[in-house]
């Protein structure tokens, strides 16, 4: 349980967080009280892709089966009135509905290979740095726009009986509430919205071809949407519920919980801190007022994607610890069974700088046999094959630290700022070894956590949304005073 310091309001206010991650969902009840705030994970359940007729789905029924048990468990637990019901997930991925407001066909997986070549056709459509000057997104196989130019292609008959298209985290909130919306922070991440007005790209859809009239209605985040369902407030044995759509990303709601001084509060305008959202993917990057779209953003492959707050988030994915969730994977399958301390301390032992890999080479991209694809990419480099599997894990690390260092010095570059400060929350936050490596390459004070801080920013960006905390800042004092934060210094510098 974590726990955080409130503001000194009395009112007790209770909130449920449903957090689906790429690997695992889990339902969160946080409770505001005169003093703190209290988080407890009531359920947690297991989430991935399953294989249908050659193609990589998720399953949706079970995944909504398994956020239903969750919050009829919080509901059950909880000490006073839930205040509202938030739903945050990865981005990109959506469902088609019917005429019958059903799902027409299991969600594709981000990670499904119907998007090989669809970047190449979409710029043959429209100039990439057209669709870039549009949407402002880092161009990725795995984009929304690239998906939905994919289902054209591939299943047309599919998309001709679509009513309406919804992002994962609004799928579920559609389930429960039944309206269909787009939240802003998620919507910002398909490459189908102009992020100068935050609003669908006409021009990218006509030169695409691509059915605008799917498309939901864009929400801010702390936007009340709907209720309960009365068939769900009677299974759950309720009263209806306000559903919120929280920041959808869940990028956006660990961002929002970043223990920050705000930036109109630092004295010195031309330093500014940084994040980095650590886990499957690595998101680093900071926060903007408005999106930042030019030659050097471009060429940096920088994406803007909305923020809570009226911000923008300018940041560079990294493929992240997936690489080392894949090698786990793998030797799992081969017989050898490993916690990640168990590989951490198998890693700081091993040599350091032994090779070094393009952690966001697209042929990472895929799941299966991680340990024999990073071997010949190294291969391919010319550098020695790993059999060492703390070696392996070294190499992983030390290589997404450079990737961080490099990209820091980008977003200096590009922002004119200096970065004295990174902040790394979520689950990555919790390797010791990273976060060490990341200060030394980079340079900059790391401070790590909250590990939680994707739950946490969706229970703030709702306590906002039903006047129980003031704003975005608020909140990140909240979590700066309370929660239990670790600091590290590069190599050779003092306190």
């Amino acid at each position: 349980m974590i726990e955080v310091r409130s503001n000194g309001m009395n009112k007790i206010c209770q909130y449920i967080a449903v957090d689906l991650g790429a690997e695992s969902g889990r339902v969160m009840l946080g409770t505001i009280g005169a003093e703190k705030l209290e988080l407890a994970e009531i359920h947690r359940f297991v989430n991935g892709p399953i294989q249908q007729n050659n193609s990589l789905r998720w399953d949706f029924e079970k995944l909504f089966s398994e956020i239903k048990t969750g919050i009829a468990a919080a509901i059950k637990k909880a000490s006073a009135p839930i205040s509202g019901i938030g739903v945050d997930s990865w981005g990109v991925d959506f469902g088609l509905i019917g005429a019958d407001g059903k799902l027409l066909e299991k969600p594709y997986h981000y990670r499904d290979n119907r998007t090989n070549g669809a970047m190449e056709k979409a710029f043959a459509l429209m100039p990439k740095r057209e669709i870039y000057e549009n949407s402002g997104i880092q161009f990725m196989q795995l984009n929304t726009i690239f998906q939905l130019l994919a289902a054209k292609s591939a299943s047309p008959e599919v998309l001709k009986k679509t009513k309406k298209l919804i992002f994962m985290a609004d799928l579920v909130s559609y389930y429960l509430c039944g309206k269909s919306y787009a939240e802003y922070t998620l919507a910002s991440t398909s490459g189908l919205m102009d992020m100068k007005t935050g609003n669908w790209s006409k021009e990218i859809f006509e030169k695409l071809g691509l059915p605008m009239e799917i498309m939901p209605e864009i929400v801010k985040p702390g936007t009340k949407v709907g209720k309960l369902k009365p068939e769900l407030c009677k299974e759950f044995g309720c009263e209806p519920i306000d559903i919120i759509a929280t920041g959808s990303h869940d990028t956006a709601c660990a961002v929002a919980a970043v223990p920050a001084i705000p930036e109109s509060e630092i004295s010195n305008l031309k330093s500014q801190w940084a994040y980095l959202s650590s886990g499957t993917w690595s998101l680093i990057g900071i926060e903007s007022e408005q999106a930042i779209i030019n030659d050097d953003s471009f060429g940096g492959s920088f994406t803007n994607e909305g923020g809570a707050g009226d911000t923008i988030r300018f940041l560079k994915n990294i493929m992240g610890l997936w690489l080392l969730q894949e090698c786990r994977r793998q030797w799992e399958k081969e017989g050898c069974k490993l916690d990640y301390a168990e590989i951490t301390k198998m890693a700081k032992e091993a040599k350091p700088f032994a090779a070094v890999i393009d952690c966001n080479n697209s042929e990472f991209l895929a799941p299966g046999e991680m340990p024999k694809r990073i071997n010949e990419h190294l291969k391919k480099a010319g550098q020695k094959e790993i059999t060492d599997k703390g070696q392996m894990a070294r190499v992983i690390l030390e290589s997404l630290s450079f990737k961080y260092r490099d990209e820091m010095k980008t977003l200096e570059k590009i922002t004119g700022k200096k970065i004295n400060t990174l902040h790394i929350v979520g689950g990555g936050s919790k390797n010791n070894l990273l976060n060490q490596l990341a200060a030394d390459a980079t340079g900059k004070t790391v401070i790590t956590g909250p590990v939680e801080a994707t739950a946490i920013g969706n229970i703030l960006i709702q306590a906002i949304a039903t006047g129980r905390l003031k704003n975005p800042a608020q909140g990140r004092k909240l979590v700066a005073k309370s929660c239990e934060l670790g600091k590290f210094l590069p190599a050779g510098k003092s306190s």
